[in-house]
């Protein structure tokens, strides 16, 4: 089994440790060992942005880039960038995992249409469009105050311009209103890369019914998400109510829209699937209940390979 993961934030832990830790092995959810136990095909690497931090958040995100640009380049045996389907693809055939930068906090950009295409040629291929606070383009989805609140004008331009460039939209953490925005405006399918479901667990940074079948009828993916606050009220974050899920969303909006998002590194450690080399948990609790290796297949690596393939440039 192979598995895509469309979002972690081990560059951010890896940048901010008091003492040196390196992407190759590390104590944390994820580094390549890791990914290659868990026979991974690609992995999604947010640079994480805290916009109310002192500092600028365009040369923060810059800083982050270029740290894993070393990383890849301190280990290019084992792992490459990759920008589009094809790259992944041909990492995988010499036998390496593949690295997609991707971007956590639309306010990198600064409000201005040419940091976002210099981004795209530096190798970013996703941005969140928001965080937890409010930006250039939108707002997020923890303040109630702007839940139904949709995207602003220079939002709807950055949908346009990531459709022309062949970047994938992801819609987690934005605005309920947000959301229903980049569904009218976006022409390529789009993502919620690491979202649970409402109805399961009322989060707001959880979809709704409505909204994840929006996202399959556009053809998008949402990715699962470890944190144990967005599957349910447990102290711990366990295999069960990955599949409640996993069930859940598969009963509304078909196992085509579902993908795996685990937000390692950024979520809470408490965790019964303690770091990416022991994803085999995930796939064994899904046979257990009654899931095919064709379903698991899609869940894990299929569904989210083919949003790459259609939407990636």
């Amino acid at each position: 089994m192979r598995i895509v993961d469309l979002h972690c934030d081990t560059i951010l832990k890896l940048e901010g440790a008091k003492e040196p830790i390196e992407l190759r092995k590390n104590n944390l959810n994820i580094d390549i060992e890791k990914l290659r136990k868990a026979n991974s095909l690609a992995q999604f690497f947010a640079m994480f942005i805290y916009l109310k931090g002192e500092y600028d958040p365009m040369e923060k995100c810059l800083d982050m880039i270029d740290r894993l640009y070393i990383e890849i380049d301190k280990n290019k045996e084992d792992i490459a960038l990759a920008r589009n389907y094809d790259e992944v693809m041909e990492n995988d055939r010499i036998g390496k995992l593949s690295a997609i930068i991707t971007i956590e906090e639309g306010g990198a950009i600064k409000g201005k249409l040419q940091n976002l295409r210099n981004f795209y040629r530096l190798g970013v291929r996703l941005i969140t469009l928001t965080w937890n606070y409010p930006n250039e383009i939108g707002y997020p989805s923890c303040m109630p105050e702007h839940m139904n609140a949709g995207l602003t004008a220079f939002g709807e331009e950055v949908v346009h311009e990531m459709n022309k460039l062949g970047m994938l939209i992801d819609v987690s953490h934005l605005s309920d209103g947000g959301f229903h925005d980049v569904a009218r405006l976006s022409t390529k399918p789009f993502v919620a890369s690491h979202s649970n479901a409402r109805e399961l667990c009322p989060h707001t940074r959880n979809l709704s019914e409505d909204m994840i079948k929006v996202l399959s009828n556009k053809g998008g993916v949402m990715g699962i998400n470890f944190e144990r606050e967005f599957l349910g009220n447990r102290d711990i974050s366990t295999v069960e109510e990955m599949v409640n899920h996993i069930r859940h969303i598969r009963n509304v909006g078909g196992i085509d829209v579902i993908s795996i998002g685990t937000d390692y590194d950024g979520i809470n450690q408490q965790l019964e699937i303690e770091n990416m080399g022991q994803i085999s948990k995930l796939i064994s609790g899904l046979q257990n209940n009654g899931f095919t290796d064709d379903e698991i297949e899609k869940i894990f690596y299929k569904n989210a390979l083919r949003v790459i393939k259609d939407v990636l440039k």
